[in-house]
């Protein structure tokens, strides 16, 4: 007979405080007795008031987390580009291969009603205009052999991609520029924790006309029934649709955002201290979008793929507890900029 396992993360660590780093933003002293720097004893690089950093090998941080702890991961690991990124990336032959230990250790430490959302980009094939199906590849090794079903597949649209490969995009100009990205929503079983009532966004004029008007009963060619109910708007927003536009404060099945941002306080910081800027952050809207959707406050948010900490920061914004880990040092010191600018302007990521 199945057991049920609690969503109620687990603690194991009664001395988290012996483990905080000096300089750390919170104290031994503010460490709440569910603070998530106790469920690990490893030596944090940062802690919040909500949540934790680690500095090492991410496959090792995941394997130290109790089983079923988490309420949602959502992260962006290196994707398998075919030219080498600064923070590593495999190859795309290797990369099943390389993500399953990951994949393995990111299902045990979820809770039962838990979600795995993963963002991941395509790539070419080298040497020619053909794209490679290594992340397809992937998502079937996921939900086939570690045993993930699939809730949904949503798409991130990124206006400020770079039109590359140059020689296909720009020079022979024979493929168009590749700009969307595919965010996978994994769960654990097939009725995760989820209410898209926390991410309603606010109704169309149509749909107000509509409210306005009434709708009459109909049958669409497409054999939907429109019942006479349809034009009701007691929900307070409509449900998010599979295209969004960036103006959205929740980001919809297909986001449309951009991650070059050049004035947010992060990057700000970075260039005053001459800090390396992360060269491949995902914008606050993702994860916000899907913590809203998957989460309550107090759940536990974790990104074994940290980088600048973007995730953390959503998190900790939120009232999530959080999780983070990251092999990079220099990214980690510049993603505690994130979270110097919570008391004047909690909204600056």
């Amino acid at each position: 007979m199945a057991t049920t396992v609690s969503s109620k993360p687990q603690t194991v660590l009664d001395n988290a405080e012996a483990l905080l780093p000096t300089g750390a933003a919170c104290s031994p002293n503010e460490l709440s007795l569910d603070h998530p720097a106790r469920m690990i004893p490893i030596a944090p690089f940062f802690a919040s008031r909500l949540g934790v950093a680690y500095c090492g090998d991410s496959l090792e941080i995941l394997k130290a987390l109790p089983s079923a702890s988490v309420n949602l991961v959502v992260t962006s690991p290196p994707y398998a580009l075919h030219f080498k990124k600064a923070y590593g990336n495999e190859h795309k032959d290797r990369y099943v291969k390389w993500f399953l230990p990951f994949a393995k250790e990111i299902q045990r430490v979820l809770t039962d009603d838990g979600s795995f959302v993963l963002n991941i980009g395509g790539s070419y094939n080298k040497g020619t205009p053909t794209r490679s199906i290594y992340h397809f590849k992937l998502l079937i090794a996921l939900v086939e052999e570690i045993g993930f079903h699939l809730a949904q597949e949503c798409f991130w649209y990124n206006p400020a991609k770079m039109p590359v490969p140059a020689e296909w995009v720009t020079v022979r100009r024979i493929r168009v520029r590749d700009s969307v990205e595919y965010v996978w929503w994994l769960s654990k079983t097939p009725y995760p924790k989820a209410s898209n009532l926390n991410v309603l966004k606010e109704y169309s004029e149509d749909m107000i006309r509509l409210n306005r008007n009434g709708v009459r009963g109909t049958t669409r060619p497409s054999g939907h029934v429109i019942r006479e109910s349809f034009d009701k708007i007691d929900a307070g927003g409509a449900i998010p649709p599979n295209v969004t536009e960036s103006e959205f404060d929740t980001p919809e099945s297909m986001m449309k955002m951009g991650n070059n941002s050049a004035n947010d306080l992060y990057t700000k910081r970075c260039k005053e201290e001459g800090i390396k800027i992360h060269p491949a952050r995902f914008p606050a809207l993702l994860p916000k979008f899907f913590i809203k959707l998957l989460t309550d406050p107090n759940d536990i948010v974790l990104d074994p793929f940290a980088g600048s900490l973007t995730a953390g920061a959503v998190a900790e914004q939120l009232d999530r507890r959080w999780i983070a880990g990251e092999a990079v040092e220099e990214y980690l010191k510049a993603g505690t900029f994130r979270f110097q600018g919570f008391s004047q302007n909690p909204m600056l990521f």
